[in-house]
């Protein structure tokens, strides 16, 4: 590039048309959802034509440490730095991009209420078991995770919480949450009943775990989440559960088997659960 701002201008509108290709999909994720749609299996099929093989799912929120502030560093640049006064005008939807991936995974929070519910239990006081704090599969990076947006909001509903991550050994979003990544900048200062939160351990038996729990979360597609087996998931937890997937994890066979097992199985963008249970 010829000079520096070309160089950072590069880096900022590539993470924020990806981060604005996943808050485009959250639409289609809800839509999906209610109209019996698996979005999984329609982007798959979107795929096979090369030049659209950059759509991608946008699971529980947009994690990291580019995507979700790019391009929010982008335009309060050209305000503060470039001195513009139009901003406003300007930067329309990558502000909302940015908005949509922050507040995702809210309605994951919904989703677990709503699979309560239907087997007549309440979310407030249930043990619910997150698997995966990071925010992508197979490393552990637990910065703007979207699992921690989950954890909050249940807290915030009266859940019992419990963390599985074989990646991750300490979520100091939580550990340290009135002093990390700042004084008064976590994102403990949006919700209600969060103090508790800070005795939260990343656990490493997904067996342990398991046990007694009403709900489980796949937040995340790490690797060994993708091979648990749904009889052995229910014998651990010693009862039938509500089953959140996140990110595609499931298949429609292991959906089934859960289903059979008398659980209530929910996830995002795929309304086609719906379908199969009709079946059963």
């Amino acid at each position: 590039m010829d000079r520096p701002i070309e160089s950072e201008t590069t880096k900022i509108i590539e993470n924020s048309y990806r981060a604005a290709i996943l808050a485009f999909m959250n639409e289609w994720s809800i839509f999906a959802e209610r109209n019996g749609v698996d979005l999984i299996k329609v982007i798959k099929a979107i795929k096979m034509r090369p030049t659209h093989s950059n759509m991608i799912f946008p699971g529980p929120g947009v994690g990291g440490y580019c995507l979700p502030k790019d391009g929010g560093l982008g335009f309060w640049a050209y305000k503060h730095i470039l001195g513009f006064e139009d901003g406003d005008n300007v930067f329309r939807f990558t502000p909302a991009a940015i908005d949509i991936n922050d507040t995702r995974a809210l309605h994951v929070a919904e989703l677990i209420r709503d699979a309560l519910r239907n087997m007549g239990r309440h979310i407030a006081g249930a043990d619910i078991l997150i698997c995966g704090a990071s925010y992508r599969q197979d490393v552990g990076d637990t910065r703007y995770s979207g699992s921690e947006m989950v954890v909050r909001k249940l807290a915030e509903m009266g859940a019992e919480i419990r963390i599985h991550d074989p990646y991750v050994e300490h979520w100091y979003e939580f550990e340290n949450q009135d002093s990390y990544p700042s004084t008064d900048h976590s994102w403990k200062r949006f919700f209600r009943n969060q103090e508790e939160l800070s005795k939260l351990r990343v656990q490493k038996d997904v067996r342990t775990a398991l046990q007694g729990i009403k709900a489980l979360v796949l937040a995340v597609p790490h690797a060994p989440y993708l091979e648990l087996d749904p009889t052995q998931v229910v014998k651990w937890a010693g009862q039938r559960i509500a089953v959140v997937d996140c990110f595609g994890i499931l298949s429609d066979e292991k959906i089934r088997a859960y289903l059979k097992l008398g659980c209530e199985v929910k996830a995002l963008g795929r309304g086609h659960i719906k379908r199969l249970k009709e079946e059963l």
